[in-house]
């Protein structure tokens, strides 16, 4: 598994996924400053990339889950994984928005499914978990059973991994956020410098303020 997590990390820096600047911080949506970026979209456009991740989902829902009846995506970011992953294991996909939609039917899980089907949730990113079991509770609402979730990359905030706990959700992650910095430092794309400042923002990313230049 470290072997994979780690391909998975070179495979996000080397298509530029996952930015890394310690020293000139991007500002999330939420006001954080952080010295990552992450758009695990771009995965999609590298047929190699998306392959791998598409068999290795596929493998690990094999194992971990072979009573899995439905691949559900995340919208917007885990749609074409889940599809990927869904027609690699011949199962049905469906998809799971951020909320009800507004009109018509007023669905926030699209797609064919039974009530009491296992499900396997398929997702790009995790970092407070928020969004992520959000689906998992509108997936539990409309009677699917959530087996688990499964997701491209995590930072491993200690929120998320008790926000899991709490939801009784397991989570498998391809790769992870100590993964990506040691293979960043292994392969240049970091300085033993930015190693503190990263592992820093990762401990309290409320209160990081970024480094000096």
């Amino acid at each position: 598994m470290k072997k994979s997590a780690q391909k998975i990390a070179d495979y996000l820096l080397q298509i530029k996924a996952i930015k890394l600047e310690p020293s000139n911080p991007f500002t999330w949506a939420s006001g954080w400053k952080s010295p990552i970026y992450c758009d695990n979209r771009k995965t999609l456009s590298f047929p190699e990339v998306r392959e791998y991740i598409r068999d290795t989902f596929a493998g690990i829902i094999s194992e971990k889950y072979p009573e899995a009846e439905v691949i559900a995506g995340v919208a917007t970011g885990a749609i074409a994984h889940g599809m990927l992953v869904a027609d690699k294991l011949g199962l049905p996909f469906i998809y799971v928005r951020s909320g009800a939609k507004g009109h018509g039917l007023g669905n926030q899980v699209e797609g064919y499914f039974e009530a009491g089907q296992k499900v396997v949730v398929v997702e790009d990113l995790i970092s407070t978990g928020g969004s992520s079991l959000n689906a998992v509770q509108a997936l539990r609402d409309a009677g699917c059973d959530v087996a688990g979730m499964v997701a491209i990359f995590t930072y491993g905030f200690e929120k998320s991994v008790i926000a899991f706990s709490d939801a009784d959700c397991e989570l498998t992650t391809l790769s992870n956020y100590s993964v990506l910095v040691e293979r960043a430092l292994e392969t240049g794309n970091i300085t033993d410098s930015d190693v503190e400042a990263l592992r820093e923002w990762r401990i309290d990313p409320a209160s990081w303020k970024g480094t000096l230049k």
